[in-house]
């Protein structure tokens, strides 16, 4: 354990590569503070990701191992097997993936991009790796076929060529189908890319080549040529065959299936148009829309499936993509919410020349995976495990709690349990391949996304599995406009009025917190009992300041009314909810005042059990200027406040007594002493003066109910900042991260250095509140006991506080008012300050103080309820063992540093400039197993880690070059070495930067490829074993190896080895473990080819001993022969 001492600091006495930490005379110099956090125990590596592909575009399935894999248009590779088991691989080129084939239950897969190159990958080790690859330069690929347990890879081309691919060499076969010889010779034009190849389920040495433009070909392997070519007049999209080998079908572009008798290629035994009118006089039905894949799947007991996607009449205008499902005389279409990319039918069979017997179908959306049970009347879908819809509305904002109470996953899935949906299939989920890993993470975790419809979702992602638990919507609390007419032109946003910008959240006594776009806020209590609220408790806030002139405006129509008192409210607590006609006004000339952006609903309100409304507060416009939105929140359940701020100053709400506390303006914080000296400037002429500061309607709160306390009732100076600071409301992108201004401020590229000294008045003018912390600590220099106290970061790098007198616990909390009273600045540091903690004398993480849970909707005389009179808030700071007289250090986090502050003397004691050319987006103070520290996300791409009191720099990666707004807005850290963020619009990427995790993350992740055997194949039967007419077997070896085809041309393609060869071989270019390795492989390499050669030289032997016999026999015949009888 390293000794940090304070003077050897003061001496420079610091080996720190990067801007090393500073520390000036504290209270105690002598003090020895223990820091156990070394730089040994941070590493940065990627865990999992969860969520659904970011814009899939194709899709694959291996029967045997039951896996599915997903390739997107990005290059990235998702693979799924039973729930828990996710991995996600990234094509080096980042092309797009256009096509994947598994090589059935051998652990491997192939993958054919849109840069012309095919990718072996090893599924057998528990990261996948790339083990070859081969980069067309002459060709484009267009589609690729791999039979089962073939290991040679059809390539079809653009040009309409083929090629063959050993998959185990990844070497090209000499073997080549020219497109000029699968066509008819008369033929002058070119038949169009190759769209399908597969061969005769019944007959190896017969393959079907789809060309574009509408000519099938037989070819035959053997002889080299084509047995048949069909013709149609329309494009190809795809072709299928029945297991039998005698017919097959073909979807077109007209919205029409051809079905042909392999024998008859003069015209299609059958034409089908599904979706198409059937005109009365025979003629041919109308075109449809193109059927873009069809697949044909035959059954031992009844009719076969036949399954397509597309093929909609083009009359039906609007409506949603559709899977459509032909079985026998019914037909079924199924709708679906996004475009299909591709769809695949699941088989009892992984054999093509058995009955399929089909059992599901899964479809790949553009934005979901579905999966249909066929089984079952009227196709029911399965229930998707996986933690897909996330992005089911836009996520907006996160937040993730590590090692959070034991009873919190509990509590949230038994009250989620009761939200899910029925009528889902009964069958267990068919994607069930693969194995968990053996986590050695046991402590529970929980992350929070808000969304852009006002819902707030929580999800249980312990042992780096995630699975939703409860879904909150907000939006049930405002009235909804039916249409776009009947929006409230009050509406500061044009689409997601609801959408959630920020959340606080106390974990143990589970109340929550939520801010709006709309400049709402929304306090929640859990519960498990259903309640129905006849009220919804309402609180309007003017948080707006106009700059006018010290002295009255002149012109009547800018005369100051008086402020309305909110006691004076014409509604009875019974009455709704909404904007009351004693503060609310529109003037003749058309300007809103004290109106809130959204309506409250007026009628009762049923609430399920989980989170319920507890208080709604809202902002209000004021002389025509929108409220600007809320930049910072926090809550807290010890003292029973919400606290929240924007750019034009912050508001302290009791949601126990259901009042406003503090309604003030930054400058207002200053009080005389504004390092700034702002002046107030003229009011432009063309708006109306607002009303006083502390206007406050409160919709369900009579005149008794007012505990406002002698601090905000002082407020009567009329301040106003520029309202000119309004975001992008449109676009969800806008929306502030937890402890920052509002994001339009910002490039977004996030390269740009923010200057941390503002010389502008108008920018000094736009102090925003950007961060809080409540806390029980000193607040003065001259303080002789710890009090709670509320700190305030501004958007200047100001820290400010505010004393929170606390009336007695019990039933004089509910009656007594809370004192709030600001103590000026306390410190001063570069750029916005985003995070504050506190530390006690021995440097130990000081939590903010709880009330535990209770059940709020106990009934009144049960023994619950005497429990809730009895409790008490249980403060966590000071620990018990802290003296009053002992010193705390406040640790501020800053865009540009951080420093440590010691108290009550305010002594800054280290001091570390982050960064310079950059500035940091999220910072938070996390507890690791060997200490606390600090972790910054910064916007250059760093992620970083300071020790604590210290500030040593402990970790400095480079981890994400190119940032964006989406990735600003969701990145958070918690504890014990993980944080989260939304690499795509759907998918969250979870990451440690603890090494602990990264050792063991092997042994976490479960394994995909596990032993399973292939299942037998089909019986051929007496009578087909007997007469012929069974599957035909072809050695493709013969045919396609060197010795029989030749070698390709070199220029065609070009191999690649991959990276992936062996698992676990992190050290095998060094070392004995890379020498057995290498050693293993030769090998293996030369049994290879020993067997080959004893192959041969048997061959040889035996084709010696028929020579041999040949030869005596005919000497036996030509024995006793004269020379004239030959």
């Amino acid at each position: 354990m390293k000794k940090f001492n304070i003077r050897k600091v003061l001496d420079g006495l610091t080996a720190v590569s990067s801007p090393s930490p500073s520390s000036q005379p504290g209270a105690k110099e002598n003090e020895l503070i223990p820091e156990t956090l070394q730089s040994e125990h941070f590493q940065l590596c990627k865990t999992v990701r969860h969520g659904f592909p970011y814009q899939p575009s194709s899709m694959a399935f291996d029967p045997v191992q039951k896996i599915l894999a997903i390739g997107t248009q990005s290059g990235a590779l998702r693979l799924f097997g039973r729930p828990g088991v996710e991995y996600y691989c990234q094509h080096e080129s980042g092309a797009a993936v256009i096509q994947l084939q598994f090589l059935i239950n051998e652990g491997a897969l192939v993958s054919a991009l849109s840069d012309d190159s095919i990718h072996l990958w090893n599924l057998r080790q528990k990261r996948p790796a790339v083990l070859h690859s081969l980069k067309f330069s002459k060709e484009r690929i267009t589609f690729c076929h791999l039979p089962f347990q073939s290991k040679w890879l059809y390539i079809g081309t653009e040009r309409g060529n083929i090629h063959l691919v050993n998959v185990e060499s990844f070497t090209l076969s000499g073997y080549t189908i020219m497109w000029n010889k699968a066509i008819e010779l008369s033929s002058k034009a070119h038949p169009g890319p190759v769209v399908h190849i597969s061969d005769n389920p019944m007959d190896e040495g017969k393959l079907v080549i789809g060309y574009e433009s509408g000519i099938v070909v037989l070819w035959d392997l053997k002889s080299k040529r084509a047995d048949y070519r069909y013709t149609y007049d329309e494009a190809i999209h795809s072709v299928a065959w029945h297991h039998e080998g005698k017919q097959f079908i073909c979807s077109h572009s007209d919205g029409t299936l051809t079905i042909w008798n392999i024998k008859c290629p003069a015209k299609p035994a059958q034409t089908i148009t599904p979706h198409g009118k059937q005109p009365k006089d025979g003629k041919k039905p109308e075109p449809c829309k193109p059927i873009l894949k069809v697949e044909y799947k035959t059954t031992r007991a009844g009719d076969p499936f036949m399954i397509f996607s597309g093929g909609l009449s083009y009359d039906t205008v609007g409506r949603r993509p559709c899977l459509t499902v032909m079985h026998g005389k019914s037909t079924a279409v199924l709708e679906m919410d996004y475009s299909i990319v591709d769809f695949l039918t699941l088989c009892e069979t992984p054999y093509p020349n058995d009955f399929q017997e089909p059992y599901a179908i899964v479809v790949l959306l553009e934005k979901d995976l579905v999966v249909i049970d066929l089984a079952q009347n009227g196709y029911p879908i399965f229930e998707n495990p996986y933690p897909m819809m996330i992005h089911e509305s836009p996520v907006t904002c996160c937040e993730y709690l590590a090692d959070c109470p034991v009873d919190l996953i509990p509590a949230l899935y038994s009250v989620g349990s009761r939200q899910k949906r029925q009528g889902y299939s009964k069958k267990e989920w068919p994607i069930s391949g693969g194995n968990w890993g053996q986590g050695t993470q046991s402590y529970p975790e929980i992350i929070i996304t808000g969304h852009a419809d006002g819902s707030v979702k929580f999800w249980d992602a312990s042992a780096i599995m995630l699975q939703v638990l409860y879904k909150l919507k907000t939006a049930k609390v405002f009235e909804k406009a039916r249409c776009k007419e009947e929006k409230p032109s009050t509406e500061i946003v044009d689409e997601d009025p609801f959408a959630i910008q920020l959340m606080s959240w106390c974990p143990e006594s589970r109340m929550l917190c939520v801010a709006g776009v709309s400049a709402h806020v929304i306090i929640y209590r859990f519960s498990k009992q259903e309640i129905t609220t006849e009220v919804v408790q309402l609180l309007e806030v003017r948080l707006q300041y106009e700059l006018n002139d010290l002295e009255s405006p002149e012109g009547g129509g800018d005369q100051t009314p008086a402020p309305p008192t909110p006691g004076t409210s014409p509604s009875p607590q019974t009455a709704a909810p909404q904007t009351h006609t004693s503060t609310s006004s529109n003037s003749s000339d058309g300007i809103r005042d004290n109106i809130p952006c959204l309506k409250v609903r007026s009628s009762p309100l049923k609430q399920s059990a989980g989170y319920q409304v507890e208080l709604v507060v809202q902002l209000v416009w004021v002389s025509g200027e929108p409220p600007q939105q809320i930049s910072s929140l926090a809550i807290n359940s010890c003292y029973g406040l919400v606290v929240f701020g924007n750019s034009n100053g912050l508001a302290v709400v009791d949601y126990l007594q259901k009042t406003v506390l503090l309604n003030l303006g930054t400058l207002d914080l200053y009080g005389s002493n504004d390092p700034y000296q702002r002046q107030l400037r003229s009011p432009r002429k063309s708006r109306h003066p607002s009303g006083g500061l502390c206007d406050i309607s409160e919709g369900s709160a009579t005149s008794e109910d007012h505990c406002k306390s002698p601090t905000s009732a002082k407020m009567s100076r009329k301040l106003s900042l520029p309202t000119e600071l309004k975001p992008d409301l449109g676009k969800l992108s806008v929306c502030p991260p937890r402890g920052s201004i509002p994001l339009d401020n910002r490039d977004n590229s996030f390269s740009r250095s923010r200057s941390s000294s503002v010389t502008s008045i108008d920018k000094e003018a736009r102090e925003a509140v950007t961060s809080f912390h409540f806390c029980e600590t000193y607040n003065r220099k001259a303080d002789g006991g710890l009090t709670p106290s509320l700190w305030v970061g501004t958007s200047l790098g100001t820290v400010l506080a505010i004393s929170l007198s606390m009336p007695p616990a019990g039933e004089q909390r509910l009656l007594q008012p809370v004192i709030v009273s600001p103590c000026g600045t306390l410190v001063k540091l570069k750029g916005s300050i985003l995070r504050m903690a506190f530390l006690d004398s021995t440097g130990s993480l000081l939590p903010s103080a709880f009330e535990p849970w209770y059940e709020p909707n106990a009934p009144a005389n049960g023994e619950e309820r005497d429990k809730v009179r009895k409790r008490r808030p249980v403060s966590v700071s000071p620990s018990a063992s802290q003296e009053l007289n002992e010193n705390q250090y406040a640790v501020v986090c800053s865009e540009k540093q951080a420093k440590v502050i010691s108290l009550p003397s305010q002594t800054c004691v280290f001091k570390h400039n982050i960064t310079e050319t950059s500035f940091v987006l999220r910072a938070d103070v996390v507890q690791m197993n060997a200490g606390i520290c600090v972790a910054c996300f910064c916007a250059n791409g760093h992620i970083m880690t300071l020790s604590l009191p210290g500030l040593r720099p402990l970790l400095d990666v480079n981890y994400l070059p190119l940032t964006d707004m989406r990735i600003a807005r969701t990145f958070c850290f918690t504890n014990l070495g993980q944080a989260l963020y939304l690499i795509s619009p759907t998918e969250i990427q979870r990451i440690t930067y603890i090494q602990e995790v990264c050792e063991n993350l092997q042994e976490m992740l479960g394994e995909l490829f596990t032993p399973v055997e292939t299942p037998e194949a089909p019986n051929r039967g007496f009578f087909k074993g007997l007469f012929g007419g069974g599957a035909q077997s072809l050695d493709r070896e013969d045919l396609f190896g060197e010795s029989g085809a030749g070698k390709a041309p070199r220029s065609l393609a070009q191999h690649i080895p991959g990276p992936g060869g062996i698992e676990g071989m992190k050290g095998a270019a060094s070392g004995i473990v890379g020498d057995l390795a290498r050693a293993r492989i030769a090998l293996d390499e030369r049994g290879q080819k020993l067997s080959e050669v004893e192959e041969r030289t048997a061959a040889m032997m035996a084709s010696a001993d028929s020579f041999t016999k040949h030869a005596h026999e005919m000497m036996l015949k030509c024995k006793d022969k004269k020379w004239y009888q030959f």
